[in-house]
């Protein structure tokens, strides 16, 4: 009897004992399970019809991923009404930053009220966003980018009749691209070894609109010896419209993006140049920048920039002058194109 209550006892202490086991299992488990709440950015997309902006979405993913965040992209497209919505989504899924490429610069101010009532922090990306309390604007300097297009320009043809084929009207880089060109060309305008016979914006930088301007001044006979244009894909337009009247390679034409198809013309000769701006810097830094600031973490910012409303804390890094003579030191070197798909064809 005496050995079955000592049985009995040992029995349940060792019961006993399995229960507190479990439960510090369990605690333990629940505790890794619950760990520390993920950081959730909305990455919101007002474009994509350029080539560059895969990369930058993707080169943002995978930074911001590799710091442990949760990135939620959406894609509007230049449909600015689409992409206020999707930006509500973000708001009422509680993200802790919203980082945005607008589709237009001026007309998302009422959504970035609601992310600032809702205590979510805003990044314009690229672009700035107008007349908006916004937290930070990271992007290339892009009064640079057109000083750069217009020296480009300038160096192969110091006077003449240009045309200035600018980006989107509804794109804040717009202007501050034409400043940048209008800092090189004015003052030859001025002293009239540059008679601009062409100055027009581009709607959603469509290239179409592009080859239409120049083709319909071309179509009236007049003379035409240089053309700006704001970026490749509008440069592509131009270069179509000089080709169909036999000016292909004859008339120096800038870019800017370092797509694939501006790097090819570039070696064909059709193109004079392009700007190339390492995406995946900016795209890294931005998504620093985002994780930092969804931790409540100091961002150290030295410039600024009027928005209209604000003066906005703005990381600004440099753009990159790419003809003939550095593809292989800039884009190739990069791996941002690949030396195959530069030098397989040269018809375009």
């Amino acid at each position: 009897m005496k050995k079955l209550i000592i049985a009995l006892i040992i029995f349940f202490m060792a019961a006993l004992g399995g229960v507190f086991y479990l439960n510090h299992l369990l605690s333990e488990k629940e505790s890794l399970l619950v760990g520390e709440k993920p950081v959730v950015i909305g990455f919101s997309l007002g474009t994509t019809r350029e080539e560059r902006w895969l990369k930058d979405r993707d080169a943002f993913v995978k930074r911001a991923e590799s710091l442990g965040a949760v990135v939620n992209v959406t894609l509007s497209d230049y449909d600015v009404d689409k992409q206020i919505y999707q930006i509500e989504n973000m708001i009422s899924q509680g993200v802790s930053v919203i980082v945005i490429v607008p589709a237009d610069s001026d007309k998302l101010t009422a959504v970035i009220e609601k992310a600032n009532k809702a205590g979510i922090k805003v990044i314009a990306y690229d672009r700035l966003i107008n007349d908006s309390d916004i937290n930070l604007y990271i992007s290339f300097d892009n009064v640079r980018v057109g000083e750069l297009e217009a020296e480009s320009v300038v160096s192969a043809v110091g006077k003449g009749n240009f045309a200035y084929i600018g980006g989107s009207p509804t794109d804040n880089n717009s202007v501050l691209l034409k400043e940048g060109t209008m800092n090189i060309l004015k003052p030859k305008i001025d002293n009239g070894d540059i008679n601009l016979v062409i100055d027009k914006l581009t709607p959603e930088w469509k290239p179409a609109e592009a080859y239409k301007t120049i083709k319909d001044y071309l179509d009236s006979g007049k003379k035409l010896d240089a053309v700006v244009a704001a970026n490749d894909g509008t440069a592509s337009g131009v270069i179509q419209a000089l080709k169909e009247k036999g000016l292909s390679g004859k008339i120096p034409v800038s870019g800017q993006d370092a797509e694939l198809s501006a790097v090819q013309r570039i070696v064909a000769g059709t193109q004079t140049s392009t700007i190339y701006k390492p995406i995946d810097s900016l795209a890294s830094a931005a998504a620093e920048i985002a994780v930092a600031m969804a931790k409540n973490q100091s961002i150290e910012v030295k410039t600024s920039i009027n928005n209209g409303k604000i003066m906005v804390p703005s990381f600004f890094l440099s753009p990159i002058m790419v003809d003939k003579s550095n593809i292989m030191s800039t884009v190739i070197k990069d791996n941002f194109q690949t030396f195959k798909d530069v030098y397989q064809s040269t018809s375009k």
